[in-house]
């Protein structure tokens, strides 16, 4: 993470445009500052549109002499483009504060990416009131930002006032379990959001016992990454059973936390209920032979899952085996990949895998040795989570 919360320039090239942009564009409502014929040329030329950009743009410069930070020259030069991509900028609070006042009256972008910018809470609240008036943005990517407990309040605050968010990216912001009860809040009021990531933070049990309910009685969101937390005990178990209970998310990714034996027990539970999710990772989850065979015993009754990702957990020959054993007694299993990476089994397992391809030719079972080609799309949500050896 590039961040601290303080302001950081541009480089020279940026600097220079963006004061010659300011030499361009700061007086365009001020006739004493420029001779006015020749902005009624440019405005004759450039039509309503190029109207509402001059404006967009003197609003934004404005506002940059106001909080004393330099301009974004890439900004002055989005036009009426639907991405706006400010990724590693060093925006800082001041720059964030800078960028709203011109994001709530923009109707163009409707993606925003603000990646690695140590916003940090003070500049998440001021997005927050863009966010709140803007019709447009429907994609957002925050992560990576320091964001803390009182970004993500005025967040969900915001998203709640607006549901034309669609997906939304908090990943890497420090995110503890204070910050669950505001997103809890959120899945609970905001039935358009579609997509949500909140991988790389810190949520604990506490947190998972938060988050589990409003997952249960969320009615929109398909694809969730928690992935790299710390949901483990009773944590996980609680999150599992929102799992069982919801009926709109497709996509789950649960890798690198600690569901260990119980929580793989309170998935498999949730697998023999849930009849819509299609795609989960539990890699790296310190799930044993035991935890295995408890999840397994979803998978043996489960009609909607194509692919299931187990690699890199302490499971063994005897936990793949007992795994795919239960798929193999589920003749209308969806499975089309099944993948044990890192893990290494033996030759009955080899055997057992011979005979299921025979009853699912289309699943592809992925071990160590076995390096399979899955030419399936992936969801956005969960390619990212994948090994670098699973093709794409």
């Amino acid at each position: 993470m590039r961040g601290s919360c303080e302001r950081s320039g541009e480089d020279e090239e940026q600097k220079e445009e963006a004061m010659a942009a300011c030499g361009r564009l700061s007086g365009v409502p001020e006739a004493e500052q420029g001779p006015e014929a020749n902005w009624d040329s440019d405005l004759e030329t450039e039509g309503t549109n190029g109207l509402g950009e001059l404006v967009r743009d003197t609003l934004y410069l404005r506002s940059c002499r106001a909080h004393s930070v330099v301009p974004i020259s890439c900004f002055l030069r989005q036009g009426s483009a639907q991405e706006l991509n400010l990724r590693h900028r060093g925006l800082g609070p001041q720059g964030a504060r800078a960028l709203a006042s011109s994001l709530s009256s923009n109707p163009y972008v409707k993606r925003l990416d603000l990646r690695d910018n140590g916003l940090c809470g003070v500049g998440a609240e001021a997005l927050a009131g863009a966010l709140s008036k803007s019709s447009s943005i429907h994609d957002v990517d925050l992560s990576e930002n320091q964001l803390g407990v009182a970004g993500a309040q005025a967040l969900c605050a915001a998203l709640t006032v607006n549901q034309a968010m669609r997906k939304m990216q908090l990943s890497g912001n420090g995110l503890e379990e204070q910050a669950a009860q505001h997103l809890a809040e959120l899945l609970l009021a905001h039935t358009d959001l579609k997509s949500l990531d909140l991988s790389y933070n810190q949520l604990n049990d506490q947190a998972g016992e938060t988050l589990g309910p409003a997952l249960a009685e969320n009615t929109g969101l398909t694809e969730l990454n928690v992935s790299w937390n710390h949901l483990r005990g009773p944590g996980a178990v609680a999150f599992a059973r929102g799992l069982e209970a919801n009926i709109f998310l497709k996509v789950l990714d649960i890798s690198y936390n600690g569901f260990g034996d119980p929580g793989a027990s309170a998935v498999g539970e949730a697998l023999k209920a849930n009849n819509v999710l299609e795609e989960l990772n539990m890699s790296n989850n310190r799930i044993s032979a035991m935890g295995a065979l408890s999840l397994g015993l979803g998978l043996r009754v489960n009609q909607t899952l194509r692919i299931l990702v187990v690699s890199r957990n302490p499971m063994r020959s005897e936990g793949c085996f007992g795994l795919l054993k239960s798929v193999q007694d589920n003749p209308a299993s969806a499975l089309e990949l099944l993948d044990f990476s890192d893990i290494q089994v033996n030759a009955e397992f080899d055997g057992l895998a011979s005979s299921v391809k025979g009853i699912l030719p289309e699943l592809c079972i992925k071990t160590g040795a076995c390096r399979v080609e899955y030419k399936k799309e992936l969801l956005p949500v969960f390619r990212s989570a994948l090994p670098a050896s699973v093709p794409k």
